[in-house]
């Protein structure tokens, strides 16, 4: 069954860990290899928002850190720092693919307003029409403990919602869902489908990300898991191969699926 036919607008999560080498500088590769691969749908039709993090990492590498700051004023400085870049490059990487990019950035109280939502909503179906392929990042530069969404997966279903996206998928360094931990078990076969997130689910999710990034599985099940309860498709791929959204997207066994409660109309 082909979860993914006839997608008009698609929300793509893709996270430090994807973007970024071990050593934290970010894969410029696998970067071109992205907008290659999102600006080729766009042309094919399909609406694309990217949600991307990295911004944090990028301006650890930039300042020559040893490590992420410990301190919020250390990180949001990381933030501003790296988010510059992150947004230089991928200009430049979908210009040359002849797409233009816009720069959102948001934080929890944007969307917990009802009229700031609004905005935000009125301001991707404009950018969508103009021809613009928005870039998504929480404002890590301003975010506190309050209003910060806490990991872009949370976000990037929140976007999925507020842009009325049909589906959402998730770029991360692991191919999908497995049954078991594949770190503690690497023969643990991979779920394709998942109908019905239950608290087995998110048993099997459990644990954290890379040391690059802030999520991990668990923050993906949840993403999830708010997605389709809003008649939104997830899925959750590896972001090593990005031409895996065309195999996605035609219906191909790929990934761990999420079909929506109730397709959008």
């Amino acid at each position: 069954m082909n979860y993914f036919e006839n997608i008009r607008r698609l929300v793509v999560k893709v996270g430090t860990s994807t973007l970024t080498h071990d050593t934290g500088r970010l894969n410029l590769r696998r970067m071109d290899h992205l907008a290659r691969v999102l600006a080729d749908l766009r042309n094919r039709g399909v609406e694309i928002i990217l949600v991307s993090s990295g911004a944090i990492g990028v301006g650890v590498s930039k300042l020559k850190l040893a490590s992420k700051p410990g301190d919020i004023g250390g990180r949001q400085a990381c933030a501003a720092v790296g988010q510059c870049e992150l947004m230089y490059i991928y200009d430049k990487l979908f210009g040359e693919y002849g797409h233009v990019t816009a720069q959102i950035l948001l934080t929890r109280d944007c969307v917990d307003d009802a009229l700031r939502l609004q905005n935000i909503r009125n301001a991707f179906e404009r950018l969508i029409d103009m021809g613009a392929l928005p870039i998504v990042n929480e404002n890590d530069t301003v975010a506190t403990e309050e209003i910060e969404f806490g990991d872009n997966d949370t976000l990037s279903a929140v976007v999925a919602r507020a842009a009325r996206a049909d589906a959402l998928v998730m770029l991360t360094d692991i191919d999908g869902l497995h049954a078991e931990n594949p770190a503690k078990n690497p023969n643990a076969p991979l779920i394709h489908v998942v109908e019905e997130i239950t608290e087995d689910t998110r048993r099997i999710a459990g644990g954290v990300g890379s040391s690059r990034g802030t999520g991990g599985m668990y923050t993906k099940i949840i993403a999830a898991e708010h997605a389709t309860a809003a008649g939104i498709t997830a899925a959750i791929i590896d972001g090593s191969a990005p031409e895996l959204l065309y195999s996605l997207l035609a219906g191909e066994e790929v990934g761990t699926v999420f079909p929506a409660k109730e397709r959008r109309k």
